[in-house]
């Protein structure tokens, strides 16, 4: 009888337990930029992984979360500090959120050797997707190189034989310009790497325009981007050399504030707002009602990324200390992404479609890119083969 009750007893606690545990949040920490010039890049990424939580009432795989956003003003060491906080004082199991690579090679081998997870929105570094690649690191969005390497498949399609680069003096600068590299077959009339927080691109124009390119490789994000197109079209240069650059060169917000500097604008990207595929037209719909603005690739990038993650919470029911199983879960990629096709790698980065972009003006005035064609299928990182999971 003892036995029975005891039996009972602990059966009712694990039962209690189990309730307990459904109905408490599981916290996610995000750190982003929210300040600055590329203060909307980390805004449209928790915008997108908010959006996805709010179609699900609060939930990821229907599992209760919360989110906890932190800026970590495109300094390295704040996000560090952020991090360290979220991981060692609120023991949050999940982070993601960082936007530029400076940051993310600060903060992310912390946080996945502390046995969290990091899912990324957007950096995904070299080095991580290759010999210092980790089981807890996923990447959602792309990996540096590839993003650039499909756009000198665009430069190739358009027969640009004299390309001159220009691209920001930071890790994912340097990617870039390997990734570019990697596929462009023409020449390189010459390179310039601006700082982060260049403003005045004078300079650089004087150097192009005596080069004699016949297009213009940049890879400037965010705001940087912006003042650089600004001062590029006013120089009379655009008109006559062209620019090609990645998704993350002419991004919805970044057209809006060119206007008709943005038009002609040639680009490459996984996923467009034009996309027909059932699960974009939903998020894009969804993401103007909530947020009357139309969705970059970044907020494409934070949906994707919270639907990542609600795979790996479905399957464990939100208890993270089951790490190997929401990890095998997670990748299976088993989720209905906006780009339409997607799947990881064996380093954890995708392989997806990319494609080719123009930015035109619209009726309403407005300028939108126009995707033009499929350039490149299933395209994977020449770093997985270096990753040793």
């Amino acid at each position: 009888m003892n036995f029975r009750r005891t039996s009972l007893l602990a059966a009712s606690l694990a039962v209690m337990a189990s309730a307990a545990l459904a109905q408490t949040p599981v916290t996610i920490g995000m750190v982003t930029t929210l300040s600055g010039p590329g203060g909307y890049l980390g805004e449209d990424v928790r915008d997108g992984f908010q959006l996805a939580i709010d179609a699900e009432g609060g939930k990821l795989g229907g599992v209760p979360v919360a989110v906890t956003v932190e800026d970590d003003a495109l300094k390295p060491g704040q996000g560090k500090q952020i991090a360290e906080r979220f991981i060692k004082t609120d023991n949050m199991k999940i982070v993601t959120g960082i936007i530029f690579s400076n940051v993310a090679g600060a903060v992310v081998p912390d946080v996945v050797d502390s046995g969290a997870f990091y899912f990324s929105p957007n950096s995904g570094l070299s080095n991580l997707a290759g010999k210092d690649c980790h089981q807890n690191y996923f990447v959602v969005s792309w990996q540096n190189d590839n993003l650039h390497e499909s756009v000198g498949e665009v430069a190739n399609n358009l027969k640009f034989k004299k390309v001159f680069i220009v691209a920001a003096n930071y890790q994912a600068g340097r990617d870039a310009v390997a990734g570019f590299k990697r596929f462009y077959k023409g020449a390189v009339a010459g390179e310039l790497y601006p700082r982060l927080d260049q403003t005045d691109f004078a300079a650089e124009i004087a150097q192009i325009r005596a080069a004699e390119p016949d297009a213009v490789y940049k890879f400037l994000p965010g705001g940087l981007g912006i003042a650089f197109i600004k001062q590029y079209d006013q120089a009379g240069l655009k008109a006559k050399v062209p620019l090609v650059v990645s998704a993350a060169g002419a991004d919805t917000r970044m057209l809006k504030a060119l206007g008709d500097a943005g038009v002609g604008i040639y680009s490459s990207s996984f996923w467009n707002d034009d996309f027909p595929n059932p699960e974009s037209k939903k998020f894009v719909e969804a993401f103007k009602k909530k947020y009357n603005r139309v969705p970059t690739t970044y907020a494409a990038q934070g949906y994707d990324t919270a639907l990542s993650i609600a795979t790996g919470l479905k399957a464990v029911g939100g208890d993270m200390a089951k790490a190997d199983a929401f990890r095998a879960a997670v990748r299976k990629a088993d989720f209905p992404t906006v780009r339409g096709k997607f799947k990881y790698g064996p380093n954890q980065n995708p392989i997806q479609d990319w494609y080719q972009l123009v930015a035109e003006k619209q009726p309403d005035g407005s300028v939108l890119n126009k995707t033009q064609a499929k350039i490149m299928t299933d395209l994977a990182d020449v770093y997985a083969k270096e990753c040793k999971l």
